[in-house]
């Protein structure tokens, strides 16, 4: 899952960074209210964690202009005020979630998958995917291919994921960047090219026919009917 921190604490935004990477989602991160704001209007992540003191505009503020925009990303707000005043004027705002500081980074991570799995959003926050003959597994990076299971890399999964979740239609090598790197990432010209080899190495293995299909100028199909 692609995750946006706004938070302007450096220590704790690293931290939170760090450990969300660790667990295996790509994260970027905002210091200042009207650029998180800008990030996540851009509608590219599957959850945001957002702290409800800001520079710029705060979290509240934040939170409203993105459901007065129509965004429905699942926000967790993150606070040192944590009477139940200020958590409801959290949720009123437009947060699915709420968090008092201190906290504990398993706290975070459940209550984010907990929001993901409740989110009403298409497939994009599934835990498993299914497409044709592939069933990903993408807490556990494996994924089978008429009972046999393949193992893959952290960006081989969230590439596929992705692919997957759009099966039969084009994905462009940008929307695969964005599913996979974090903003700070800069992209040589063929790193998708290197990464989409590599994913049918291991899919096509012991199999006829070739599931990925490149379309020339455009990106890559995931096809599903045979």
């Amino acid at each position: 899952m692609r995750i946006l921190v706004i938070e302007d604490d450096a220590r704790a935004a690293a931290y939170l960074v760090r450990g969300l990477n660790e667990s295996g989602h790509v994260t970027d991160a905002a210091q200042e209210g009207h650029s998180g704001l800008a990030m996540a209007l851009e509608g590219i992540y599957d959850a945001l964690i957002v702290d409800r003191r800001l520079p710029g505009i705060d979290g509240l503020t934040l939170v409203r202009s993105l459901r007065e925009h129509g965004l429905r990303t699942p926000v967790l707000m993150l606070s040192a005020l944590a009477s139940t005043e200020h958590r409801v004027e959290g949720l009123r705002a437009g947060c699915d979630d709420y968090l008092a500081k201190p906290y504990a980074f398993v706290e975070v991570l459940a209550r984010l998958d907990a929001l993901l799995r409740t989110a009403d959003r298409p497939a994009d926050s599934a835990q498993s995917l299914k497409a044709g003959e592939l069933l990903l597994d993408c807490a556990s990076r494996t994924v089978t291919r008429q009972g046999k299971s393949i193992v893959l890399q952290h960006r081989e999964s969230l590439i596929l994921a992705k692919l997957m979740r759009h099966a039969g239609q084009v994905v462009t090598r940008d929307m695969l960047l964005e599913s996979a790197w974090d903003y700070e990432f800069d992209p040589n010209d063929n790193v998708i090219d290197k990464h989409i080899y590599r994913l049918r190495r291991k899919l096509d293995e012991g199999f006829e026919r070739s599931l990925i299909r490149t379309v020339a100028g455009a990106g890559y199909l995931l096809e599903t009917g045979f």
